[in-house]
């Protein structure tokens, strides 16, 4: 895949009826790295990656790929990218095949070229066997791997995944997240949206975490639930608020109501201390856990993603 000089957002606003959806947002994005963009509904997430793509008109701010400046030069952009959006939007009257074959025009791929190309993608998100069938035919994940096939038919150098996995269950996850890593092998650069805290955990080297618009925090999965939580939580239920919020207090832990139970952070320093001290109140139920991504944006936010 040919070398491209990264991606970078310059200070991106979008605004409807002057509500602003989108708010300062700038990173950068480079070959071989997968950057996450999580956050709740309504955070901003697809208006983002529209911007990125060229098809939403910043209000402010532009996007740098290459030698192109996007919004202006957004045809000749996104010619080097790929989509994956929320929707699957295939073809219905089209085989599997023919979905590729047909798309592939939009390229100036055709004839033998548009064949083999297709050949090739239905290889890669194994799809060979399913090549005649009819898209209602396909399950959601080879729905969502048919997607992935199209948006790789200009063979681009970046890729935007929105939301790529909401609706499958857990094997179709797995083998998407397979497909994503092996574009990350090969050199593509991937933008990521999802509301799953595993697999923004498992799949992305760098996160930007969306609130109303805006970064509230950035940094590796691993750094930020180091900076933001630390090692591990301890989850209790049968233990009063009151009395929970006075032991974080005294060992500089923080606390949050949970579900229905609690949640307090453990010292990376001498966590046992505390942990005595919860123990000693006699809970009702008492887990120790390492911290995840989901706590950060508990302790960020005040809400888990749903």
């Amino acid at each position: 895949m040919p070398h491209f000089p990264g991606l970078t957002a310059y200070d991106l606003w979008k605004s409807y009826n002057d509500v602003a959806v989108v708010q300062g947002i700038s990173f950068s994005l480079q070959p071989g790295e997968i950057v996450g963009l999580l956050g709740p509904n309504g955070a901003g997430k697809t208006t983002t990656v529209g911007m990125l793509f060229g098809t939403v008109i910043p209000s402010r701010g532009f996007v740098q790929f290459g030698p192109w400046q996007i919004p202006a030069q957004a045809a000749q952009a996104r010619a080097q990218m790929g989509i994956v959006t929320q929707d699957d939007n295939l073809d219905p009257d089209f085989t599997v095949f023919k979905n590729l074959t047909h798309f592939a025009h939009h390229y100036r791929i055709t004839g033998q070229a548009a064949k083999r190309r297709a050949g090739e993608l239905l290889a890669l998100v194994n799809l060979e066997d399913r090549a005649t069938a009819q898209v209602e035919e396909l399950s959601g994940g080879m729905k969502r791997r048919l997607v992935l096939a199209r948006a790789l038919l200009n063979h681009p150098q970046v890729v935007f995944l929105d939301e790529p996995t909401t609706g499958l269950d857990p094997d179709a996850r797995q083998d998407f997240w397979r497909l994503v890593l092996h574009l990350k092998a090969n050199g593509c650069g991937i933008l990521l949206t999802t509301h799953y805290m595993d697999e923004a955990q498992r799949l992305c080297d760098r996160l930007l975490l969306l609130q109303r618009g805006r970064v509230i925090d950035e940094g590796t999965p691993t750094d930020l639930i180091a900076r933001v939580i630390g090692r591990e939580v301890a989850e209790v239920e049968g233990v009063s608020g009151d009395q929970l919020n006075e032991l974080a207090q005294g060992y500089g832990a923080w606390y949050r109501a949970f579900g229905s139970g609690h949640l307090i952070t453990l010292p990376d320093q001498n966590p046992e201390a505390l942990w005595g001290q919860i123990e000693a109140h006699h809970p009702r139920r008492l887990l120790r856990r390492q911290a995840n991504l989901e706590d950060v944006f508990l302790r960020l936010t005040g809400s888990v993603l749903e």
